[in-house]
């Protein structure tokens, strides 16, 4: 529940509409309250008085109440609308932006499908909750209440029926719905297990097909499938045997209410009326009790679905900004100190004791076998990890003094993965520079040897991309990858093997484009080929998670017996290594 109180000031905004919506519904039961009234005295003092007047004065009475209980019903809906509507997109917003600042860390600490959970089905769950809170739970006690104490005082002969009939009702809720409770929750663990293969798959669905593994996978899939039906089907069973093991009671209680009233009627002790208001009243009282009920198991459902969501809106990022960050312009000064890392705690460092320092301006190439730390070493440079040790520096500052926006505003930087979203390529280009002219974006795409085949798509640097980039190549993305860090005119430029996918003729081409525009900014590049690194002022040797050895490629091909085993390997396989 304190997940709940915490989510409560997204109200706060929306409370006149909180407010308004319940006393809408207030005037919509006392209505529905007024009816089986209505009705007894039209039979009681109408029809078996044959006083037609009357029977018409109070049938206008009822058309009235009818009307202004619909118009209650109507804003009820409007105003409960509008709360739960606003109060889920400001939480959205506000997760969604929590999200976008995680650390690789954090991401992987609640995974992929089980974040997608929180933004899709867990706000769902919350503003179906707020939605039936402020209708239907309003609506369900105050009948329930209200047709209790009109048979009170209008039936009391027949107010014993209730005495057992309401008990009986109210323990069947009580215990449905926290059994209930208990399974949705592990019904929505199962959830977030189906959105991650499902997500694993389709990320990977041309690996899948390339190892012809589809049957493996639809075999796995079927049995997490299979899991949340055992479970779905579980709760919702539960939940089915409470409505008509209830409306065997009410039945039950209607069949006493007929039998005494039949008795009493006999005796003229009763009249018909009140036989019939009671039922009415009676029927009132279930759907009273079904109608909470059911807002409590949406509750039960969504009390988890708030937690999970807190959990992550309160998770504290190991990335933090400065109280007071340094301002300064970047220049490009870099050094790593003594840094190590570990992806996991109490596992063996990733990075073990790094130290180089590079001046701004130069280039300083990474090459080491696959698994060595490449890729995680330059990830600490925009501070996507911090060291578990060590500090890196630029420009004689620990990282750490600027603030995370002003550093990387300073960086481009171009991953492993050429990553592109589903926007045209001058929209992606603009994620380096978000305002960037049509000029810009055509030196970036030349610098990067990508206006050749762009200029052939019939929409150009409007051209659509699909999903993931499907309907470019690996080598065309990784090119677009490069145009967006080049575009940005860093001080520090970070290539991480982006040119695995691309020609030799191609690469030379992009070497050119930077010995000649980014000749003063300090140039971070990793690769598998020496070719792509030979030219750098420093060549760092990675293995094992420690520079092996470091010098300029001359230097290392005189010196480092593992960088000539790279040299000689590449040189076998018919890899270039000049220029």
């Amino acid at each position: 529940m304190q997940a709940v109180w915490k989510l409560s000031k997204y109200i706060k905004p929306y409370i006149l509409f909180a407010i308004i919506a319940p006393v809408m519904m207030v005037i919509e039961v006392s209505m529905d309250l007024l009816q089986p009234t209505i009705l007894q005295h039209i039979i009681d003092d109408g029809i078996a008085q044959n006083d037609t007047s009357y029977i018409v004065k109070m049938f206008g009475l009822m058309i009235a109440t009818s009307l202004i209980g619909l118009i209650g019903g109507v804003g009820c809906s409007i105003y409960a609308s509008r709360t739960a509507v606003n109060f889920s997109t400001d939480l959205r917003h506000d997760l969604y932006e929590t999200i976008t600042y995680f650390s690789n860390s954090s991401k992987d600490k609640f995974t992929l499908g089980k974040l997608v959970t929180n933004l899709t089905s867990d706000m769902e769950m919350l503003q179906r909750a707020l939605t039936m809170l402020l209708k239907i739970f309003v609506r369900g006690p105050m009948m329930f209440v209200g047709a209790i104490v009109i048979v009170f005082i209008t039936a009391r002969e027949l107010f014993p029926i209730l005495l057992i009939v309401v008990p009986i009702l109210a323990f069947c809720m009580y215990y449905f719905t926290a059994l209930s409770g208990k399974l949705f929750h592990k019904v929505q663990k199962v959830v977030d297990v189906v959105n991650t293969k499902v997500q694993e798959n389709l990320a990977g669905i041309r690996v899948i097909k390339a190892y012809n593994r589809k049957n493996h996978q639809i075999e796995q899939f079927t049995g997490v499938n299979t899991q949340l039906m055992k479970r779905s089907m579980e709760a919702d069973q539960i939940i089915g045997v409470l409505a008509p093991f209830t409306m065997f009671v009410v039945n039950l209680g209607i069949v006493a209410a007929l039998w005494m009233g039949a008795i009493k009627v006999d005796n003229n002790t009763l009249q018909v009326g009140v036989i019939l208001a009671f039922i009415n009243y009676l029927m009132m009282v279930m759907q009273g009790l079904m109608s909470s009920s059911m807002v409590l198991v949406q509750l039960a459902r969504a009390i988890p679905s708030a937690g999970r969501i807190v959990e992550v809106l309160e998770e504290k990022t190991d990335l933090t900004n400065p109280s007071k960050p340094e301002a300064k312009v970047i220049q490009g000064n870099m050094s790593f100190e003594n840094v190590s890392f570990s992806y996991l705690k109490e596992t063996e460092p990733v990075l073990k004791n790094i130290s180089f320092h590079v001046n701004a301006g130069e280039t300083v190439g990474i090459i080491g076998m696959t698994g060595s730390g490449k890729s995680t070493l330059v990830k600490m440079i925009p501070r996507l990890f911090d060291p578990d040790s060590g500090v890196v520096k630029i420009d004689g500052l620990p990282i750490g003094n600027y603030s995370l926006e002003h550093l990387r505003q300073s960086i481009g930087f171009a991953p492993q993965k050429a990553t592109l979203f589903s926007k045209t390529i001058a929209d992606n280009l603009r994620y380096g520079k978000s305002d960037a002219t049509a000029e810009e974006i055509l030196q970036a795409l030349q610098s990067a040897n990508a206006k050749e085949f762009v200029d052939k798509l019939d929409a150009g640097a409007e051209h659509l991309l699909t999903q993931g980039a499907t309907n470019l190549s690996g080598g065309q993305k990784q090119r677009l990858a490069m145009a967006r860090s080049f575009i940005r005119k860093p001080s520090i430029l970070i290539l991480d093997d982006v040119t695995s996918a691309v020609d030799s003729i191609s690469e030379k081409t992009i070497q050119r484009a930077i010995e000649e525009q980014f000749n003063v900014v300090t140039k971070v590049i990793v690769s598998s080929k020496i070719s792509s690194i030979r030219h750098a002022d420093q060549i760092l040797v990675m293995d094992d998670g420690k520079i092996a050895a470091m010098g300029t490629h001359e230097q290392l091909l005189r010196e480092s017996p593992l960088y000539q085993e790279m040299a000689k390997t590449q040189a076998e396989k018919g890899v270039t290594l000049s220029e």
